[in-house]
């Protein structure tokens, strides 16, 4: 992938791409993606398509962080991924130190593809490992095992990728809090810079949202959650972001993307952009994308109250955390209204702050959705 310094104002820009393609669909998962594998061609020659329209309207950015997620990046194969990518560097201006992260499934990764991306610039990985143990991989649809992750990752190891990323859920059915943290103990044996470790939600329209099994209450989740953050911490990761841990130097720089209300690009269907303080998203309609026919959909501008309320969203979510004197910067706005129901919070423990910038413990992370609407509400 091409790469330059060039100066271009210092705007800087994420660029997304989606890939909808699975093997099979997981029974939790509720991101659009398809199976019907007969689409790749077409899907790839209109990904680049909008690649190569886009990177004219954005000529006066310069990209410092590309992520390929999905469905499964890797399943499209070594080629379709190798044109992608060179269509990224000949049409967007990329910095000479961009992130560039794929997400891969274990089944999926093989000595072809890593080979390719690895040649394109990619520099970062994200394996969906999920579980260390078969039977809960298979209770949630997963198609490989834990030793095709191993194995997986320690291929990704040989062929050059030194920045790898590893997901995992706890709350699964009848899953013990010993059968979770042996999960994340299993995967640091893999050496990863960064965990990502999320509580399984179900959606109401996904196959095991619709079989409603029980799940964990919310006592043990929490206390899951809670015994997670010591044993990472005890190895040495940074907690940065409610459900992302980090060693030192290896934090997400396009997920900050999001949780810094920076611009970002999302291609493909189903991908949202934030752009020129405009938002916009593309349809979850991979026919429509491929013919044309879908243009970005729900565009509106974003207004500076909007934004104030968006920004505490998102940096509350963050170890940083909001700093009032930013905030009254950004948007014009007085931080006493916040800084009252803060001052609440940190009574209670659920909040802390160094100076100006207040952030959540983690237990304020447990209960961050009703803090962070009632800390945006301070300000309505």
């Amino acid at each position: 992938m091409r790469k330059t310094n060039a100066a271009t104002g210092g705007k800087l820009l994420g660029l997304y791409l989606h890939i909808p393609f699975c093997v099979k669909k997981c029974a939790y998962c509720d991101f659009y993606s398809i199976t019907d594998a007969s689409l790749k061609a077409d899907y790839t020659a209109a990904l680049i398509r909008d690649i190569k329209a886009y990177g004219e309207r954005c000529s006066g950015y310069m990209v410092d962080t590309v992520y390929i997620g999905g469905g499964t990046p890797t399943c499209l194969g070594a080629d379709y991924l190798s044109r992608i990518l060179q269509a990224v560097g000949a049409c967007f201006a990329i910095a000479e130190n961009a992130e560039i992260t794929v997400e891969c499934n274990p089944e999926s990764t093989d000595q072809a593809v890593l080979e390719a991306m690895h040649e394109h610039g990619v520099n970062r990985l994200s394996f969906g490992v999920q579980a260390a143990h078969d039977t809960e991989l298979k209770r949630i649809g997963r198609i490989h095992d834990f030793a095709q992750a191993q194995a997986a990752v320690e291929l990704a190891r040989q062929s050059g990728f030194f920045n790898i990323s590893l997901d995992l859920m706890y709350g699964l059915p009848n899953q013990t809090q010993a059968q979770f943290l042996d999960s994340v103990t299993q995967c640091l044996t893999l050496n990863p810079q960064h965990l990502s470790c999320y509580g399984l939600k179900l959606e109401p329209a996904t196959p095991m949202g619709r079989e409603n099994p029980v799940l964990p209450d919310d006592d043990t989740q929490a206390d899951t959650y809670l015994a997670m953050c010591r044993l990472l911490s005890r190895n040495g990761f940074e907690h940065y972001e409610i459900s992302n841990f980090a060693k030192p130097g290896f934090r997400s720089r396009h997920n900050f993307k999001y949780w810094d209300l920076s611009d970002y690009l999302g291609l493909g269907p189903g991908a949202h952009s934030f752009l020129n303080g405009r938002r916009f998203a593309f349809a979850r309609d991979i026919r429509a994308y491929i013919s044309g026919e879908s243009i970005p959909q729900d565009e509106e501008e974003v207004s500076d109250f909007q934004r104030q309320g968006e920004y505490l969203l998102v940096r509350l979510r963050t170890s940083d955390g909001a700093d009032m004197h930013d905030l009254e910067n950004r948007y014009h706005v007085s931080a006493a209204p916040y800084e009252q129901v803060f001052r609440m919070l940190e009574k209670h423990g659920l909040a802390a702050h160094e100076g100006t910038r207040w952030y959540l413990t983690e237990q304020g992370f447990l209960v961050s959705n009703s803090i962070i609407n009632a800390v945006v509400e301070a300000g309505e």
